[in-house]
């Protein structure tokens, strides 16, 4: 081998049989957790369900107990759609080691007044969340999941198509006989958002003679029987529609995975199965699981809100140390800002610097930065930290590479890496390279969610 050229690993090639054996078991405990955490708020029960079984306190019990302690395990449930995991360490003014990421993805989600009648069928009214390319979300199954509060107050949880037993919902798409002129349309065009209508009914069975809206009425008096809410009730509610259906193995040799929500879920669970291994560590180590990345980060429950910096605040509240140290801690912090990254596919390349795309198989992939075209928006890693990095993984049997989102010109993206950043921490972006990003149903490596994990646990570990 000449030791001066860079050559980046397989992952299948390097392991032992025996390491192998773990990347397909982490493979199945992945794709259980996304089977049930298809939504934000249902990653966040999920996240806190494995906490509390590996030990974690919930940090509303700690704050009224006013006692904190080195080694204490806590969990922070921010308004049920972000949590925050964190194993407090010796002295928070020197910082802490951070896995942050994001359970939130690109959907569909109901109109505050969704439900109609239009030619003998009922639908539901949708606004597309997130980047999408619409027209991949017609003539898909699809359920739909979320809450919903009655006049009484009482809070419904709504869950429709995963079971086997459930019917799905449906997105129509117009038949090729008549697509003449939709077929003319760009791409974006062609299914626009208002056309996003989801088939909820179509019977009329039993309906009043006079109703004019009978297959409506229909859904009204079923919704009604099973969950005990009315329409106005659709004004208080957040429900989601996403694929219907368990995420699934691919390939013959069973070495991928297609499933909806892998960005950033993959990273994401990655991070809290890195955390709940963790003992004892010196430094204080984090794992933020937050909301609205897809959007911007806006909102009490994004990287953007201050839940966060308010329960660092709460602890050295209860340590008798005074604000100041609040700034050091963050400043003094280090972060691999987990987020996906585009793999090279070789159906695409056209858009892609293969030279500088993340390789399928080839491990987790670390972004110094991201951003669009002249790198606008981007958190710009610094090379200290980036060393570092590589030392840690390195050291650890981490087999890494480095990987950008596309030409420079082509397009581009963020994540939360810029958010902490803010504060002086040493933040890098770091996930797995994955394909059909934002895709109802997105594709990436059994090898590469491992080595995520794998890299995400040495990091906080360091």
């Amino acid at each position: 081998m000449d030791i001066l050229r860079f050559e980046s690993k397989n992952v299948w090639k390097e392991l032992s049989n025996e390491e192998l054996e773990q990347v397909y078991d982490y493979g199945q405990r992945y794709m259980d957790f996304l089977d049930n955490a298809k939504t934000e708020r249902l990653a966040t029960d999920e996240i806190i369900r494995l906490a509390e079984e590996k030990g974690f306190m919930n940090f509303d019990d700690v704050v009224k107990n006013g006692n904190v302690k080195t080694g204490d395990k806590y969990y922070l449930n921010n308004h049920n759609k972000s949590v925050v995991l964190m194993i407090l360490g010796e002295d928070l003014e020197e910082g802490m080691n951070i896995v942050g990421a994001h359970v939130d993805a690109p959907r569909l989600d109901l109109k505050a007044l969704p439900l109609y009648e239009e030619g003998n069928m009922a639908l539901l009214k949708t606004h597309y969340y997130g980047g999408v390319k619409k027209y991949q979300w017609t003539c898909i199954p699809l359920a739909i999941h979320g809450v919903i509060f009655t006049k009484d107050g009482k809070k419904v949880n709504i869950s429709i198509g995963e079971d086997d037993n459930d019917p799905v919902l449906y997105i129509n798409d117009l038949l090729i006989h008549l697509s003449a002129d939709q077929m003319k349309k760009t791409l974006a065009e062609g299914v626009t958002g208002e056309q996003l209508n989801v088939v909820i009914g179509s019977s009329a069975a039993n309906s009043d003679s006079e109703d004019k809206e009978p297959v409506k009425s229909n859904i009204l008096k079923l919704l009604n029987e099973k969950y005990g809410i009315v329409e106005e009730d659709f004004q208080v509610a957040e429900l989601e529609i996403v694929p219907a259906g368990k995420s699934r193995h691919v390939g013959l040799d069973r070495s991928m995975i297609a499933a909806h929500g892998h960005d950033d879920r993959v990273c994401s669970f990655a991070g809290v199965d890195a955390i709940l291994n963790i003992e004892n560590p010196s430094k204080t180590v984090v794992g933020l699981f937050v909301d609205k990345e897809e959007i911007g980060s806006v909102g009490n429950t994004s990287m953007d809100g201050l839940f966060f910096e308010n329960m660092i605040a709460e602890i050295l509240h209860m340590q008798n140390k005074t604000p100041i140290v609040l700034r050091r801690s963050l400043a003094n912090s280090k972060v691999l800002s987990g987020d996906v990254n585009v793999g090279f596919d070789p159906s695409f390349p056209e858009v892609l610097d293969s030279m500088n795309a993340a390789k399928i198989g080839h491990g987790v992939s670390i972004s110094k930065y991201t951003g669009s075209r002249g790198k606008g928006g981007c958190n710009d890693a610094n090379a200290e930290f980036i060393a570092d990095l590589r030392n840690i993984f390195n050291s650890n049997d981490v087999i890494w590479q480095t990987g950008e989102l596309g030409k420079v010109d082509q397009g581009g993206g963020g994540t939360i890496a810029y958010i902490l950043a803010k504060y002086g921490a040493q933040v890098i972006d770091c996930g797995t390279p994955m394909l059909s990003m934002h895709a109802p149903m997105e594709l990436l490596s059994k090898a590469d969610a491992y080595m995520t994990m794998k890299a995400y646990k040495a990091f906080l570990q360091s």
